[in-house]
């Protein structure tokens, strides 16, 4: 089957799962059978989509016809030869218990057509097992969606040992279909790529108190305030539920052995079915308590290199055991859990050697196999790092941006933290001035366009969780002189620069964009400088460009009100240069920079120059006009844009 025969799909299970990836399917433009086991479950989810669809129009995040053209794509069915019986792909989403998805299974294929692929959104469970009981195992697939799927970027795309390329390959186009960031999970392991570093982690938590190495608001705090993740260990447990963790963590105990046993703290908690948020209470009290009150202060290094140690010794296995490479872990955990960076790339940071010493010595002390140093990790430190393979020829390691070469003679920079918005923190800041460093060096790019990674954000500003772990004003000066320097320079080179907005453009992200010489933006782009609203100013240029494009007084109204304006409006002061319909964004984009990459590059060149300086000292920039005016005249580039117009053709600039 061709992906653009996929029509019609049905999602088995009318759950919390269930009725938001049926949502998210039918938002994408597919019809869909929504079926449950009797009138009653199937009626309620279907009420749920029509809930959640009007806060979607509500919240002008989708237009009151694109609710209702959604919704009429949906049919609530009980009957599962209805439900299968002429579609093209099945979603089964029913609960998380091998027997009742195996019974499931019996009956799509008696009534599945022979060319329908079948994935099951297992968050645990073995797609093998499950693909044996269908008939059609080579058909047969994880889609993993994260909770609510409405929201959640991150599909797990999980091969079983049967599965066929193709399989995977549809499956992975009907994610980015739906708006998703497919991850190829390469083999079918427990917990596969996200749950296998998140449960580990809140387990080894619950072991850090349970031998009184510290107690739990100390751990929290750790893991929250230094380490920088959404939330504590304890936190997330309770938010995902204890009884869940326990669940996954029994499974992985029973196929993956002893290092995977579930913390007697933990079975403690479950067996007292303080479950969680859920139940009202957990580690922490949500009932006649506070709820989780993590303190800011109460952080401990040798916790935080036993959580590191720990979450790098699951990315070994999963490295070692072909499961995924580290940017694809990396890029699952930050859109799956939110992390502000991937477990990777965090033990890079602080380095493998140091990561490893804490395992060996945990391993001596206690003789617990969790704390076997993996394969994977070892190889990893003897190869300085998991991205060690990933620098570009400066030694510079791309893991924040991406690098690429879309069209001739145009370099692209993507902004590439999608799970956070594509917001800005020092590393990106750093990547961002290696890229340009590369484009600069090389005489085939003319051209530059930025854009963000997805479909929410250009950037959605400074990454103020990454910077909060270090509020000290001396380290907040030195980061703000470090962002103005990275953005002057993109002002600064010789190439054009595009900044092609879709979606926020938001503090920091506008000032980036602001350092651009022409901006486009989708028509759904929302732009502003919210700092004034956390009671910080624009600290990367943003108090002073601004007023350059738009005028003094407009620039105040942004940044006092620190209101969101639409692409129109700031079309309308001068911000934005042009305004696309957002199918048509990507395309307006690159062709854009293709257009500005095809212009003389001496010419580009001097006149960046003599308009910057000219903005600081009018005669200044006169004097370098007139001498840029001369030189000009002795370039072979001059003499082609003669030739060309005198021949009625589109000149062909070399920059000489």
């Amino acid at each position: 089957m061709e992906f653009d025969e996929i029509d019609t799909i049905a999602v088995l299970g009318a759950g919390n799962m269930g009725h938001g990836i049926a949502e998210v399917a039918a938002m994408a433009g597919y019809d869909v059978m929504l079926r449950d086991i009797n009138e009653e479950f199937v009626r309620n989810g279907y009420e749920q989509i029509e809930w959640s669809l009007d806060k979607l129009a509500e919240k002008d995040q989708i237009t009151r016809e694109e609710a209702d053209a959604s919704l009429d794509r949906i049919t609530p069915v009980v009957d599962m030869e209805e439900a299968v019986g002429d579609v093209d792909f099945v979603i089964e989403a029913v609960p998380e218990k091998m027997d009742i998805k195996k019974d499931v299974y019996g009956d799509v294929v008696e009534y599945a057509p022979d060319r329908a692929i079948l994935a099951t959104n297992t968050s645990s469970l073995s797609i093998t097992d499950l693909s044996e009981v269908t008939e059609r195992p080579e058909q047969f697939c994880g889609m993993h969606f994260f909770n609510p799927p409405v929201r959640m970027a991150l599909v797990e795309v999980i091969s079983g040992a049967h599965t066929d390329e193709r399989t995977l390959e549809l499956a992975e186009d009907l994610a980015e279909a739906f708006g998703k960031t497919p991850v190829r999970v390469r083999k079918d392991v427990p917990g596969f790529i996200v749950n296998r570093v998140l449960v580990p982690l809140m387990n080894e938590a619950c072991w850090i108190v349970e031998d009184g190495t510290a107690t739990m608001e100390e751990v929290d705090s750790t893991v929250k305030f230094d380490v920088g993740l959404p939330m504590g260990a304890f936190e997330l447990g309770d938010q995902v539920g204890n009884d869940v963790t326990y669940h996954v963590l029994e499974y992985m105990n029973e196929v993956l052995g002893e290092a995977y046993e579930p913390c007697p703290l933990l079975e403690e908690t479950v067996e007292e079915e303080r479950y969680g948020k859920k139940v009202g209470r957990g580690f922490y009290d949500y009932e006649d308590g506070e709820g989780a009150q993590i303190p800011t202060d109460e952080t401990r290094e040798d916790v935080k290199l036993r959580l590191l140690a720990t979450m790098a010794n699951e990315v070994g296995h999963l490295v070692e055991g072909d499961v995924a490479p580290p940017r694809d872990i990396d890029q699952a955990v930050m859109l799956g859990a939110g992390y502000p960076e991937g477990p990777a790339k965090m033990a890079d940071n602080v380095g493998i050697d140091a990561l490893v010493e804490t395992l060996e010595e945990l391993y001596e002390e206690t003789g617990a196999a969790r704390y076997a140093v993996a394969d994977g990790l070892r190889e990893a430190a003897e190869s300085g790092g998991f991205h060690g393979g990933d620098e570009d020829e400066n030694g510079v390691e791309f893991t924040t941006i991406s690098v690429e070469y879309p069209r001739e003679n145009v370099g692209h920079i993507v902004l590439d933290r999608e799970a956070r918005m594509n917001t800005i923190n020092a590393d990106v800041l750093e990547e961002l001035s290696a890229a340009l460093d590369r484009f600069e060096g090389d005489d085939d790019v003319r051209a530059i366009l930025i854009t963000g990674k997805g479909d929410r954000a250009f950037s959605a500003g400074a990454d103020v969780s990454g910077f909060a772990a270090s509020a000290e004003p001396l380290s907040a000066i030195e980061l703000s002189k470090k962002g103005q320097e990275t953005f002057g320079r993109f002002e600064e080179t010789p190439m054009p620069v595009v900044a092609g907005i879709d979606g926020f453009a938001l503090g920091g992200g506008l000032e980036l964009a602001a350092c651009a010489d022409l901006r486009i933006a989708s028509d759904r782009s929302e732009l502003g400088l919210p700092e004034h609203s956390l009671g910080l100013l624009p600290g990367w240029g943003g108090t002073q460009r601004l007023q350059r494009l738009i005028g003094m007084g407009r620039a105040k109204q942004v940044v006092f009100t620190a209101d969101r304006f639409d692409a129109e409006t700031m079309a309308d002061w001068g911000f934005v240069n042009r305004v696309v319909p957002h199918a048509e964004f990507d395309e307006a984009a690159l062709d854009l920079a293709e257009r500005l990459a095809g212009g003389p590059p001496i010419s580009q060149m001097f006149t960046k120059r003599a308009m910057l300086r000219g903005w600081e000292d009018i005669d200044a920039g006169l004097e370098l006009e007139a001498q840029a005016f001369g030189h000009l005249m002795n370039t072979e580039d001059l003499m082609e844009g003669i030739t060309a117009f005198m021949g009625d053709r589109d000149p062909e600039f070399k920059g000489q």
